[in-house]
């Protein structure tokens, strides 16, 4: 209940894979969607990054998973396992730009993903490499 009453307490959470789950699923409805936390499950030689839902199989190829937490994902991995800050900086920035644009899928608003994602590649695309 602390997580969701006050999360500002915790700055990490340890826990195994299943309570680690149902954990995540919580706390992301205090960002508003489970579509937009991206995760990492590291150790010390590897680490996999990935939204928290997963894959979402059953809404694949529709247009309607919000890509927000895969495309932050793969913002985690440059910054934590390549060393590639700058590129991970310009996705962050993508990112919020295209949520402060008010770009939105559905489980937000009434948005198609491939729209956001469009507007996300293209923010990105016009920065500086």
């Amino acid at each position: 209940m602390q997580l969701i009453a006050n999360p500002r307490q915790f700055d990490v959470i340890l826990t195994g894979n299943i309570f680690g789950d149902i954990l995540s699923d919580e706390a992301s409805m205090l960002s508003g969607s489970i579509g937009l936390l991206p995760s990492a499950s590291t150790g010390l030689k590897t680490a996999v990054y990935e939204p928290i839902h997963g894959s979402a199989p059953d809404i694949a190829g529709l247009g309607i998973a919000n890509p927000i937490a895969t495309i932050a994902s793969a913002s985690m991995m440059l910054r934590y396992s390549l060393d590639e800050e700058a590129a991970a900086d310009a996705i962050d920035a993508a990112i919020k730009k295209t949520m402060a644009d008010g770009y939105r899928t559905g489980d937000l608003a009434a948005y198609d993903c491939k729209e956001q994602v469009n507007y996300i590649v293209t923010i990105h695309d016009k920065k500086p490499h």
